[in-house]
């Protein structure tokens, strides 16, 4: 599997001296085994890295500043940054307890279910809180053709005003 295709897996052939799989797509995510978040990132369009899918698997190093895309899980609703149980998924939280990893996120963008409430994208909310960066967007189950669109125009605006900040 190689990084150069408009979607990936992420996983390079280089891997750090522990065997953790490196990745240096701005654009890194964690989809579940129901695909929805995977098949959102393949209508993007663009390079992006996996998460694994099971714990037990090593987890990602970023080796630049990424955004990172998930679903919100059913945790039970709380306000961002308090003792929501649940709703970011575990991947998601052995990924970010890698201090590299969260020194290079720079923004979230959360998929969720509307039928959930104050729940809704609150794995997004939690994470901005916690690593403080923004929330980008957020979008429904697999989201729509305009949500596509407007991730990528927005990921485009993103980049480019990152690229003009000063070190």
């Amino acid at each position: 599997m190689t990084l150069g295709m408009a979607h990936s897996t992420g996983f390079a052939p280089a891997s750090a001296g522990d065997g953790q799989p490196e990745t240096d797509a701005s654009l890194i995510y964690f989809s579940s085994a129901s695909g929805y978040t995977r098949r959102f990132v393949e209508k993007l369009g663009i390079r992006a890295a996996q998460l694994p899918l099971h714990t037990s698997q090593p987890t990602l190093l970023a080796l630049r500043p990424y955004v990172l895309l998930l679903p919100t899980y059913g945790g039970t609703a709380a306000s961002p940054g308090a003792a929501a149980r649940g709703a970011v998924p575990k991947q998601v939280i052995k990924f970010l307890n890698h201090e590299g990893n969260r020194s290079l996120i720079r923004g979230v963008i959360g998929a969720g279910n509307t039928n959930f409430g104050d729940s809704y994208c609150l794995a997004a909310d939690i994470i901005a809180v916690k690593c403080q960066v923004p929330v980008l967007y957020r979008f429904e189950l697999m989201g729509t053709s305009e949500d596509v669109a407007k991730v990528n125009e927005g990921l485009e605006k993103f980049w480019t005003h990152q690229s003009q900040k000063p070190a």
